[in-house]
């Protein structure tokens, strides 16, 4: 692993790193925010996954997070959103190839040999993180932005017990009835859409739910609203009988305008999570 950056931080230190990874066979780079508790012992984590486009360093400089995160003595986790390099497949598409990787792991010609996003993200990054920095690995907690919403609320699911909390901001909720998901999910997964049904955070909600509270974040106005599809999972939600809220927020778009509106909210939110 090699540094790229680290900068103070609201008493605190945001790094950047990068790491070959064995899942992507690429180099990989993320962010970390450490607040000023890390020097003294390990603390919570709160992992921030970002959408389609994105990069590690979209929420890490435009959502405010350290600041509530410093606050609350919680670190701040912000991966790549896909594999990158010369060599790795890429489309023409902005939502698919680089900067669409959907956390998923990829079966598919060309994407197979690079994009295991789902590894990366769910065992070989912790992996990582837990042996060379102070992270309390019992005390995790998961939000995300959009496909990175999508990715929070599906990697929280598919592991019972992992994440105390977690929280979304105008994610991407039955990708197998949308176009952000149905052409995706064909191209990394294949034809066949009983594979994708454990990347949909709708079905999985009606199958298991999740063992802990939930926060999602909606615009009214956002320009992808018929894309992200809430409705299916608040209606999930309520057939289960899931304990969580999701909010309607009047007049936000889809920008990290309204992700860093509502940052505060959230940080806290997993912070009163991981206190137990």
């Amino acid at each position: 692993m090699k540094t790229i950056s680290e900068n103070r931080c609201f008493g605190g230190v945001q790094g950047v790193y990068t790491h070959p990874s064995a899942a992507t066979g690429t180099d990989m780079t993320f962010g970390l925010f450490l607040p000023a508790e890390a020097e003294n012992g390990a603390v919570p984590v709160l992992w921030y996954l970002s959408g389609l486009t994105c990069t590690h360093e979209n929420a890490m400089v435009k959502s405010g997070a350290q600041r509530w995160a410093a606050e609350q003595g919680i670190a701040l986790v912000f991966p790549d959103t896909s594999p990158r390099g010369e060599g790795v497949a890429n489309d023409s598409a902005f939502d698919l190839g680089q900067g669409a990787g959907f956390y998923v792991n990829a079966t598919q010609d060309p994407w197979a040999l690079n994009f295991q996003m789902w590894d990366y993200v769910t065992e070989e990054l912790p992996r990582l993180l837990f042996n060379a920095f102070p992270l309390e690995e019992g005390a995790q907690a998961i939000t995300g932005h959009s496909m990175g919403g999508h990715g929070a609320l599906t990697i929280a699911m598919s592991f019972p017990g992992r994440f105390a909390s977690v929280s979304a901001f105008a994610p991407i909720c039955e990708p197998t009835r949308s176009d952000w998901g149905r052409k995706q999910f064909t191209a990394y997964l294949g034809s066949d859409e009983t594979l994708w049904a454990g990347h949909d955070s709708t079905h999985l909600m009606r199958r298991f739910g999740f063992d802990g509270p939930m926060l999602i974040d909606q615009g009214t106005s956002d320009q992808f609203l018929d894309l992200l599809r809430p409705e299916a999972l608040a209606a999930a939600m309520t057939e289960r009988r899931q304990g969580g809220i999701v909010r309607m927020q009047k007049g936000y778009d889809h920008s990290y305008f309204f992700v860093s509106t509502f940052m505060e909210d959230h940080v806290d939110f997993h912070a009163q999570a991981l206190r137990g």
